[in-house]
């Protein structure tokens, strides 16, 4: 599909989302050069209006938005590019232009720290110390979990219930790295039996 630049004087709205946890991060506006020097460098650049330039975000303060992918409304007048954020995405110091981190979306953000402490050797770390442990205690930690929450699920202890299931999926997380899985590719097993 090919963007229609003309409806509005040759610029288009462009909503850029975190590709992971798809919490939309701001709204910008692209011409036909600043869409094509985006596409070729795989960083987001902007047409400014205030400054009536292109303008590469993050040009200034170092927190790029490097793009994972970009699609083109229904309409062709719309693009949406999912991307990664180095850092805060607002010049007000917020990680979105929308508010703070929302929580939807945070497995995977757990999911990044839980590889970095295994892959940098995180000494003093649980998440590490369970690891070099093997394969049989990470599972056998799991199974532990997944027992409490029953226990749990039991009871009436809504706080305890929600500790525990917390604690399934922070285990089922670092069971997932040890195997070499991803939590998006549980996911997509899951959304292929969605029929």
């Amino acid at each position: 599909m090919k963007i229609d630049f003309n409806k509005d004087n040759g610029l288009v709205p462009v909503v850029i989302q975190d590709n992971r946890t798809l919490q939309v991060l701001m709204l910008g506006y692209m011409n036909e050069e600043a869409f094509e020097k985006t596409k070729k460098e795989g960083i987001v650049t902007f047409f400014s209006r205030s400054k009536n330039r292109l303008w590469t975000k993050g040009e200034e303060s170092g927190n790029f938005l490097t793009v994972k992918s970009m699609d083109i409304d229904c309409d062709q007048d719309t693009i949406l590019i999912k991307v990664v954020p180095k850092n805060v995405v607002c010049h007000t110091g917020s990680f979105s232009c929308f508010g703070e981190k929302d929580a939807k979306g945070f497995l995977y953000e757990l999911e990044d720290k839980i590889s970095q402490r295994i892959d940098t050797k995180s000494e003093g770390s649980y998440t590490y110390s369970l690891y070099q442990r093997g394969i049989n205690k990470m599972a056998q930690k799991v199974g532990e979990e997944a027992v409490e929450l029953v226990i749990e699920a039991k009871d009436n202890n809504e706080n305890l219930f929600k500790n525990e299931a917390a604690d399934l999926l922070y285990h089922f997380l670092i069971l997932l790295k040890a195997k070499g899985f991803s939590l998006e590719e549980i996911e997509k097993i899951l959304q292929g039996r969605n029929k």
